[in-house]
């Protein structure tokens, strides 16, 4: 299946994978993806995640977190904010805290993909992709 929207398509597949409580999931492996993945991680919504397969059919299965024995997943939303259709951009002083600093928003930058807050650090602006919290 050929996405136009990978990151959408990524933050679709995660969400519908801790519904269900899956302990893990695939993505399509994207440049994009793997910085998206990695924000992620960094950040403590995901354990995990590794390439597999090779050429175009490389993918990221990331390992999904949960917390509790009623296993509540550790990401409650995903939320896509700048669209192919729509793209949203914030300076470095204009970009959005969410739930008050509780969640992430996940940046573009001229510096690479990072969380609002490296972002702020590194005093850089630039596409908001989605909020995770």
């Amino acid at each position: 299946m050929a996405a136009n929207d990978t990151i959408s398509d990524m933050l679709t597949r995660i969400r519908n994978a801790c519904l269900v409580k899956h302990s893990t999931t695939q993505v399509p492996s994207t440049k994009m993806t793997r910085s998206i993945a990695r924000v992620l991680q960094s950040e403590g919504f995901i354990g995990e995640y590794e390439e597999t397969g090779e050429g175009v059919e490389k993918y990221l299965v990331i390992s999904l977190k949960y917390k509790g024995k009623n296993r509540q997943p550790i990401i409650n939303t995903l939320k896509r904010i700048s669209k192919p259709g729509l793209r949203v951009y914030s300076k470095q002083q204009e970009l959005p805290r969410v739930l008050g600093g509780i969640g992430i928003a996940i940046v573009s930058t001229s510096r690479g993909v990072m969380s609002d807050r490296e972002a702020r650090r590194q005093r850089v602006g630039g596409e908001v992709l989605c909020y995770v919290w």
